[in-house]
C-alpha cells in the first residue's frame, strides 16, 4: 500500500469503528429492559409502535450477529426478545379486558373469555338445574310428603 492509501484506510477504519460504538451506545441506551406495569399505561396505538421498533432493533442486531459484530450488540439480542415479549403480553391482555368490557352482561361470550375451570365443572349442572323437579314428582312430593316421627335416635 502506498502512504495516501493506507491514511485513507486507516482514516475509514477509525471512522466505521466510531460509528460502531455511536450505534452501540446509542443501542445501549434504548435497549433496557421495559417494565410492563409503565407499557400498562401506554396506548395500543404506542405499543405497536414500540412493537415494531424492538422488531426493527432485532433485524438489525441479527444482522450484526452474523457479520461479526460486538458482543455488547450480541447481548443486546436476548433483551430485545423479551422487550417484544412483553409489549406482545401486555397488548393482549388490554385486547382481551376490551372484549370483556364488550360482552359483560350479554347472554353469549365467547369461549377465551369464560372462565377455564376444569371440563368436568364446565360439564356439571348449575345448582338450580340440579334441584329442579318434574311435576310428577312434585305432585307425588306434596301428596306424599316425608313422616315425621316424634322419637328420633
Amino acid at each position: 500500500l502506498k502512504p495516501i492509501q493506507a491514511q485513507q484506510t486507516a482514516a475509514t477504519l477509525v471512522l466505521c469503528q466510531s460509528r460502531l460504538r455511536e450505534s452501540s451506545r446509542r443501542i445501549a441506551r434504548t435497549m433496557t429492559k421495559l417494565k410492563a406495569y409503565e407499557l400498562r399505561s401506554r396506548t395500543s396505538k404506542e405499543l405497536l409502535k414500540e412493537l415494531d421498533d424492538m422488531k426493527a432493533e432485532l433485524a438489525t442486531l441479527r444482522v450484526a450477529k452474523v457479520s461479526g459484530g460486538a458482543a455488547s450488540k450480541l447481548a443486546k439480542i436476548k433483551v430485545v426478545r423479551k422487550n417484544i415479549a412483553r409489549i406482545l403480553t401486555v397488548y393482549s391482555q388490554k385486547q382481551k379486558a376490551e372484549a370483556r368490557k364488550q360482552y359483560k352482561g350479554k347472554k353469549y361470550v365467547p369461549l377465551d373469555l369464560r372462565p377455564k375451570k376444569t371440563r368436568k365443572i364446565r360439564r356439571a349442572l348449575k345448582v338450580e338445574q340440579k334441584f329442579m323437579k318434574l311435576p310428577k314428582q312434585k305432585v307425588k312430593l306434596s301428596n306424599f310428603p316425608m313422616r315425621r316421627f316424634a322419637v328420633s335416635m
